[in-house]
């Protein structure tokens, strides 16, 4: 029933700076502004929600989480590593077992984005799960 995520939100001291650097990093557009928070959309079907600290509705906090991954085409890692580079420091691109490869970035508020080519090689979730155990 579930196909993809639709959102992930983060929270940021300054959620106009952060919205300029996924889009200057990763292109992305920004679908709307509210007074504490940005929606820069990724893709067909989500949007990354760049959120200010303090009370929101459904009693959403802010915090610390150990990565996020953005799904990218095979052989576009390369040229998308050498743009970063001028604007974040970049590790990678990494070559995994099975042949997927990520980058890893850290954005101005310290989140690490991983950009992998793992489900755009046809792989599914389930083959990612099996292939870290």
């Amino acid at each position: 029933m579930i196909d993809s995520f639709a959102e992930l939100t983060l929270q940021a001291r300054d959620p106009r700076r952060l919205e300029r650097f996924y889009r200057e990093a990763f292109g992305f557009e920004t679908l709307a502004r509210e007074d504490d928070r940005v929606w820069p959309g990724v893709g067909k079907t989500a949007r990354l929600g760049l959120w200010s600290p303090g009370p929101k509705e459904f009693g959403d906090e802010g915090g610390r989480h150990v990565h996020f991954a953005f799904s990218a085409e095979p052989g576009t890692l390369d040229e998308l590593a050498r743009r970063l580079r001028g604007q974040a420091g970049v590790r990678g691109p990494v070559e995994h077992p099975g042949g997927d490869r990520s980058i890893y970035v850290e954005d101005p508020e310290g989140n690490t984005v991983e950009v992998w080519d793992f489900f755009r090689r046809g792989s599914g979730a389930r083959d990612g799960v099996d292939a870290l155990r």
